[in-house]
């Protein structure tokens, strides 16, 4: 039996503890599946600025890079704020990680559960009938890794900045998914302001006639955010640059009821990946056992699917979740008026218990 080896990386707020249920999911999975799992845990974000001085420590990179797919669960919180951007955790970890492993390609699924039509804000009538779409955002270029970069006096300046390769790989990406799907794909850009999002749209229409049964439209990026909460069912895969896929899917996952719903998969171009929950650390109620960790359970569907070619236990975990949300399970941020809440233990259990007895 092949042993895949995860980086294991919990970090800060509620991290650590969605990520023991994300742990005990893993381990009904494996006796499951038959399959071995190897996990090896390493400090990330704040606690490791706390205890060795850096957000990403090199042992921490040396346990990634023996890996095979990284499993992450959030940093950051006031407690660092203090420090220069550079050495805050989000910004000393999260971005690093992704420019060091080349994961060009962060994959988003927004998905409203039938059970939790009654969380999202948007009125019944527009999600009575669901919303399945993939936010495709590229991530390593724009403004976030543009230069030059920086402050000036009284001025500070980012640089928005895209290359054809890049485009054209996060392009290819986003059409071989929606092949997959309903073979749409809406492009983001701000083209009628922007000259790097001119490049892009040139650059995404040429990729698309590669795909002749793909239909691709395009959109600005202002106009996406309204069209989302106007009618979400008419987007199918969303390609979007890097700046603007960080807003637009945080919408996005907020119209499926809550942060606490929305995994996400980071790859490159091999089976290598870093997933981990859309959401932040959510300091406030860290240590209440009240987090929502179906999101770092989903991620951990992600990893299996993509990393591990194991699509028939990405299945168990969403039909695990399911039942709960079909029995009722509920966590603070997606219960409607007067349903009774659950905490991040039982819901954790509920759905790692399922997943093996689905599989007997």
């Amino acid at each position: 039996m092949t042993s895949r080896k995860i980086a294991v990386l919990a970090g800060d707020g509620i991290g650590p503890e969605v990520m023991e249920e994300a742990k005990k999911v893993l381990r009904a999975l494996s006796s499951a599946f038959g399959a071995e799992f190897e996990l090896e845990e390493a400090d990330v974000g704040g606690i490791a600025i706390d205890r060795s001085g850096s957000p990403l420590p090199e042992k921490t990179l040396d346990v990634c890079r023996a890996a095979d797919a990284i499993l992450f669960g959030s940093v950051g919180g006031p407690r660092w704020e203090h420090l220069p951007p550079e050495q805050q955790p989000e910004r000393g970890a999260l971005l690093p990680l992704r420019k060091k492993f080349e994961l060009y390609a962060n994959l988003r699924p927004a998905i409203i559960f039938p059970q939790l039509r009654e969380a999202s804000p948007l009125k019944s009538s527009i999600v009575q009938d669901g919303m399945d779409v993939l936010v495709i955002r590229e991530l390593t270029g724009d403004v976030y890794f543009g230069q030059p970069k920086g402050r000036d006096g009284e001025r500070g300046f980012d640089t928005m900045v895209y290359t054809v390769p890049e485009i054209e790989r996060i392009a290819h990406v986003a059409f071989a998914a929606a092949r997959a799907r309903n073979r749409r794909v809406t492009s983001i850009d701000k083209a009628n302001v922007l000259s790097s999002m001119v490049l892009w749209r040139e650059v995404v229409t040429r990729v698309g006639k590669e795909y002749p049964d793909v239909a691709l439209g395009h959109m600005y990026v202002d106009n996406a955010a309204m069209q989302l909460v106007r009618n979400p069912r008419q987007f199918d895969v969303l390609l979007c640059p890097n700046m603007f896929g960080d807003i637009l899917s945080d919408e996005a996952a907020m119209i499926t009821g809550s942060l606490g719903m929305l995994p996400s998969a980071s790859l490159g171009s091999g089976t290598f990946g870093l997933y981990e929950p859309a959401g932040g650390s959510a300091p406030d109620i860290a240590g209440k056992g009240i987090a929502n960790p179906l999101a770092q359970i989903l991620s951990v569907g992600m990893m299996l699917k993509y990393s591990f070619e194991m699509p028939e236990a990405y299945d168990a975990i969403r039909a695990a979740i399911n039942l709960a949300l079909e029995r009722g399970y509920r966590t603070a941020d997606i219960a409607g008026s007067g349903e009774k809440t659950v905490g991040t233990v039982e819901i954790g259990t509920f759905i790692a218990e399922s997943v093996e007895k689905g599989a007997r």
